[in-house]
């Protein structure tokens, strides 16, 4: 998974808690453009040193910004290149599948909301 990253500690939990969620079933890795650890680069390679052969990106941005449509595809170009024989998949933006954008609008026409802690 491929977040932006912030300042902000705070905000990767929700990726955090994603990860886990993942991780009973799933060799995951979570890896970040700026301002967080690890990058993508550190990530991939922890999940080649694991022995993965197909690893599948999916950035958990909402939108295909300069960030996915520039700044990603070149770093996953340069993973290709360091682990040659490791497939290296580059999904859609999470936030552009309908069933995400179909989840959140059902829980903005609902009126739910969630109180900060």
């Amino acid at each position: 998974m491929f977040a932006h990253g912030s300042r902000e500690p705070d905000w990767a939990k929700p990726f955090e808690r994603i990860a886990q969620q993942l991780s009973s079933s799933h060799a995951v890795e979570l890896a970040y453009l700026e301002r967080t650890t690890p990058k993508l680069d550190e990530a991939v390679a922890s999940l080649v040193k694991k022995g993965a052969k197909r690893i599948r990106i999916v950035p958990l941005f909402l939108g295909a910004g300069g960030h996915i449509k520039e700044d990603l595809p070149k770093l996953a170009e340069a993973a290709r290149a360091r682990h040659a024989g490791v497939e290296i998949v580059l999904e859609t933006t999470i936030g552009e599948r309908k069933e995400i954008t179909d989840a959140i609008a059902a829980v903005i026409s609902k009126g739910i909301s969630h109180q900060p802690r």
